[in-house]
């Protein structure tokens, strides 16, 4: 008597480990790295441009760069970036705890060296302004963050003094904006609908399995 050996359903490339895992299995441990890099980096020069105008300038007496473009003028900011929202130090304080805390916490899901880029620029930015709100006047936690850099001629707008943090912080926000939109994602898989050459991989793979899978059940009928 003959029996029918088991049929084994044929693994596809979307059922292996390696495609299940995806850019989660190959990604760079040296991408968090990176984001720490650009973050410090962006520290230090605004903290080492804020400590030579504050040494160097005097509040009301602005230094020109580009004559009648761009000029220095030392300003102490209790608010946000650009001199926004002034009196609200505290509020501010606490928003780039949280912000600083989220960031150090996606970049244990890194898979894109632009997004590290972007997150490194952004959580930057936060400490830079944060460290001048914690340690500068007139007390901790409500601090007046240095601003010095102001342009004097800016479409549409009176442009408000601001400094190399505020700059990586809106860098940091366009550069994550493109990110979005064309569908890259933190972890560097794209989102949304696959790629044509993603779907045709997919599908040979899936008709190859199925196949034998078929080729496997005809070889049963056939002993039987």
């Amino acid at each position: 008597m003959i029996t029918a050996s088991p049929v084994h359903a044929v693994p596809t490339m979307d059922d292996s480990p390696a495609a299940s895992d995806g850019p989660t299995r190959t990604r760079p441990r040296r991408l968090p790295l990176l984001l720490a890099l650009v973050a410090v980096l962006v520290v230090g020069v605004d903290q080492l441009t804020k400590y030579l105008v504050v040494r160097d300038l005097t509040p009301g007496s602005p230094v020109p760069v580009v004559d009648g473009i761009l000029e220095l003028d030392l300003t102490r900011n209790p608010g946000a970036a650009f001199s926004l929202a002034t009196g609200t130090t505290w509020i501010f304080t606490i928003i780039a705890i949280v912000v600083s805390v989220v960031i150090v916490r996606v970049a244990r899901r890194l898979g894109s060296a632009w997004w590290a880029v972007a997150l490194g620029l952004l959580l930057g930015g936060a400490l830079g302004n944060l460290t001048d709100r914690l340690f500068r006047a007139p007390g901790f936690g409500r601090g007046h963050v240095v601003d010095f850099l102001h342009y004097l001629k800016f479409p549409f707008m009176d442009f408000p003094v601001f400094n190399v943090a505020d700059s990586c912080v809106v860098t940091a926000a366009g550069l994550i904006g493109v990110l979005s939109v064309v569908g890259l994602g933190v972890d560097g898989r794209r989102i949304g609908p696959q790629q044509p050459a993603e779907a045709a991989a997919s599908s040979a793979d899936t008709d190859t399995g199925t196949e034998a899978a078929s080729d496997a059940v005809t070889d049963v009928d056939q002993d039987r």
